[in-house]
């Protein structure tokens, strides 16, 4: 989402390396690009105005950090913005008061409360809380019916909810119910409208009397920028919210909501929903975002994604199966589809502090790295059990038939059978304690796993001379070069 506000601050940035001191003049010409940025990024014209004229401010007052050169001091004092910007500390759900506790899902209509309200429902679930959901939305089509699909794909208690039923009456009963099968918190999916209008904004203020509930929450589709910020101003004033969900997180929206909802509602943004699946919505932390916005990486989000992917136990035997060169394509299979659980390898990319270059080099060069191990796993999947436990079985029949079975060539399946026992070997090496060196084979190979296309193994790309040589081979031919150059020279002493 905020790829292209990340690039035009990164833009700027690169603009004060050669600055040796801050000034009036350099500061205000950066930070003129700044307020484009942010414009650009939909953020709200007085949300900016405030931001560019704070960050002004500290560049030039005494708060700059002296030791560090000026670059790094505007990326710092930005980055300090940033995060007052989007709301400071991470602000997490207040469920205390009364049980069962009670959120109040709000917005308008198609903006995805229903979704919303069975992702904070599992996440919840897995803080060891026990939710209790309440379809109230008696106007939507299928609205109840949403929800009841989303709570049984989830096994999660529900109340049956129908559609002659007024909202008030439904939330009554369903605490009543929750209480009864003692669920730790209720969480009830209110309807929406197309726009604000007097007769939801009063059914609302209807439910929070009857309900008093603890956290109401305003979901927002982030892909509409302003207007969610206007809708939940509105919300804010007539209702009082306590926080934000924004969906859509994951889309190619600009992100100005996320920026401006903070300044100009009041109310921090809790979650934001990453995905389609209910297990796709993340807390929402200022300072992780701020740093994937200024290129600085995220790497306690890539943890806590890792953890909830991959156990301590497997990673232990993972480890040890590797140091004894036991680890079979059956395990490089199954840690493959463990990392793309993380999800695509340009967004991992981001995470990791100082590969988002790399991220975009790949964007740019057309390289889709989820397409290879798409590939590779076909390769994988078309050996029998044996033949996975056993590479050593693979003779020439059975690589001609995983290919096929694949729809590959055979060459595609001998190169990663052959980079698959050299990367164990490494392992093994490098876990072991010793110095693992790169096999000679490995050595001149792309990117992307294989020789560089369309030209001979062991040619060099035009333009790209030595590109597809190992440094021996290049050690080699400067000997020859200089053997020659000292025939020459003995030559011409001779004459």
């Amino acid at each position: 989402m905020f790829d292209s506000l990340s690039d035009r601050l990164t833009e700027v940035f690169r603009s004060f390396r050669g600055v040796t001191t801050l000034n009036e003049e350099n500061v205000k010409a950066g930070l003129r690009e700044v307020r484009l940025a942010l414009l650009e990024a939909d953020v709200n014209y007085k949300v900016v105005s405030g931001f560019t004229e704070t960050v002004r401010a500290k560049c030039l007052g005494q708060e700059v950090t002296r030791g560090v050169s000026p670059a790094q001091q505007v990326v710092s004092i930005v980055n300090q913005e940033l995060i007052r910007l989007l709301g400071g500390d991470t602000t997490a759900l207040s469920l205390q008061g009364q049980t069962p506790a009670v959120i109040m899902m709000v917005g308008l209509q198609g903006s995805g409360k229903t979704t919303s309200s069975a992702k904070i429902a599992n996440y919840l679930r897995k803080q060891k809380m026990r939710p209790y959901l309440v379809p109230c939305d008696v106007y939507r089509p299928a609205a109840i019916d949403q929800l009841v699909v989303l709570a049984k794909e989830l096994a999660m208690p529900y109340y049956p909810s129908t559609t002659d039923m007024k909202p008030v009456d439904i939330a009554r009963k369903a605490i009543e119910q929750a209480k009864a099968e003692q669920a730790s918190v209720v969480i009830l999916d209110t309807a929406g409208r197309l726009h604000v209008d007097e007769a939801l904004m009063h059914e609302l203020q209807e439910l929070k009397a009857l309900v008093n509930p603890q956290e109401i929450l305003f979901v927002a589709d982030a892909m509409t920028g302003q207007d969610a910020v206007t809708v939940a101003e509105s919300f804010q004033e007539q209702l009082g919210i306590t926080g934000v969900v924004l969906t859509k997180m994951d889309g190619d929206a600009r992100g100005g909501a996320a920026l401006s909802i903070k300044t100009v509602t009041g109310a921090p943004v809790k979650f934001v929903g990453m995905g389609e699946k209910l297990s796709e919505i993340e807390i929402f932390h200022p300072d992780r975002i701020a740093g994937r916005i200024l290129g600085m990486g995220d790497v306690l989000t890539l943890v806590e994604k890792a953890q909830t992917t991959i156990k301590e136990e497997e990673a232990a035997e993972l480890a040890k199966k590797m140091q004894k060169a036991t680890f079979d394509l059956e395990d490089f299979r199954t840690q493959m589809r463990r990392l793309k659980k993380l999800g695509s390898m340009q967004s991992i990319l981001k995470m990791i502090p100082g590969l988002g270059g790399l991220s975009d080099m790949l964007s740019k060069s057309g390289e889709v790295p989820e397409k290879e191990m798409a590939r590779v796993e076909a390769i994988i999947n078309s050996m029998t059990p044996d033949e996975r436990h056993n590479p050593d079985l693979l003779n020439g029949s059975r690589r001609a038939r995983i290919a096929k079975g694949a729809g590959v060539t055979v060459q595609q399946v001998n190169l990663l059978v052959r980079q698959f026992d050299q990367m164990r070997q490494m392992m093994k090496g490098m876990l072991g304690g010793g110095k693992a060196k790169l096999p000679k084979a490995m050595r001149g190979l792309s990117p992307k796993g294989g020789r560089m296309p369309s030209m001979p193994q062991g040619m060099p790309s035009e333009g790209m001379e030595g590109a597809g040589t190992s440094s021996a081979a290049r050690d080699a031919k400067q000997a020859a070069a200089k053997k020659k150059k000292r025939k020459e020279r003995r030559a011409a002493r001779r004459k």
